[in-house]
């Protein structure tokens, strides 16, 4: 005999023993706006939206009474265009997403937090650059991101502009976000990467790169950006979420208990229920990327409420004739599904 999930909130109601349930609970909501919603994503398989696997994974979007389509892109810039295309509902991509399509006047709205930091790395082939000693050295380089235009592509930019460069120094070579891009650069196709974990620390443990720049704690994104920075989120339009509130507000209890859920299990449980694809043929190296990265993990699903300024400033640093007059970042996002979920 087997029980579904709402067999286990009935039968923990009758006998009172919800509190021995974590996780069962969540907001009520009311009749659903839409249930079959489509998620548009740049590289399903990354750490950076394991929340988001885990959501699909553990059925939590249909616990919720969602009926959810996961459209996967090579980068995020790609789930990007598919949401403001009208192709999907909904991004899970990176936040700062929202505040430039705002600069164009295009109104997109975070509503929950996959991650509290970039959780991206910059490292340099040691093969291709053996002796790279500072960030000159990257000048006339073909540098891999997962798309341009991505967030891996953004914290590269950041970083050059830092350091006296410009985009127009480098070639920007999309690579994707798997096997594709430890293949780029173990063949010399690229010089460099910015990407994402596990890709990242497939390519550190087996000593091919030197990684000089790196997001994946809340103490070196503190140190490059000067402040917190929101990373993955689910945002979508913010008509749709003003028609669809019981549908947004569902899709935010899903992640919310997903976040809760990685916590609570730990790198172990976690390679026991992710596809073996993500493991990219390793799932020790996947252990330690997991670890690398958990901090930059959301816990809770709140963004920082200091986060959305420290992203503009970085935005108003490096994109050319950004224009930031009449932003207001407080339409960029949201916490009041976040604190109904936790109600």
């Amino acid at each position: 005999m087997s029980f579904t999930r709402r067999d286990l909130i009935k039968a923990a109601g009758a006998t009172g023993m919800l509190s021995m349930f974590p996780g069962i609970l969540h907001a009520q909501t009311g009749k659903l706006e839409k249930t079959d919603v489509s998620i548009a994503v740049g590289g399903k398989a990354l750490i950076y939206y394991l929340p988001l696997s885990i959501a699909e994974i553990n059925g939590y979007f249909k616990d919720e009474g969602l009926n959810v389509s996961i459209a996967d892109f090579a980068g995020g810039s790609k789930a990007l265009q598919a949401v403001v295309g009208g192709s999907a509902d909904v991004c899970s991509g990176a936040y700062e997403h929202t505040i430039n399509l705002q600069s164009k006047r295009q109104f997109y709205r975070s509503f929950v937090i996959q991650g509290r930091a970039p959780m991206i790395a910059l490292g340099v082939s040691k093969k291709n650059m053996p002796n790279y000693s500072t960030p000159a050295d990257l000048k006339g380089k073909k540098i891999g991101v997962t798309a341009p235009g991505s967030s891996t592509n953004m914290l590269l930019s950041f970083f050059l502009t830092q350091n006296g460069l410009k985009e127009s120094d480098i070639s920007v070579i999309g690579v994707g976000s798997g096997a594709g891009a430890v293949i780029a650069l173990r063949s010399g196709e690229i010089d460099a990467m910015c990407n994402v974990d596990p890709v990242i620390s497939l390519l550190d443990h087996a000593g091919e790169i030197q990684t000089i720049v790196d997001t994946r704690t809340l103490k070196d994104t503190l140190d490059i950006f000067g402040g917190p920075m929101p990373a993955g989120c689910l945002y979508a339009a913010e008509s749709f979420i003003e028609k669809n509130p019981n549908t947004v507000q569902a899709l935010t209890n899903a992640i919310i208990k997903a976040n809760k859920w990685i916590q609570e299990a730990g790198a172990d449980e976690v390679i026991k229920v992710v596809p073996e694809n993500y493991l990219l043929g390793n799932p020790e190296v996947y252990k330690l990327a997991l670890t690398k990265s958990f901090e930059g993990l959301s816990p809770d699903g709140l963004i920082d409420e200091a986060g959305p300024a420290t992203a503009l400033k970085s935005l108003q640093s490096y994109v050319p004739k950004f224009n930031a007059e009449g932003i207001d970042l407080s339409k960029t996002w949201t916490n009041d599904f976040v604190k109904k979920a936790g109600a």
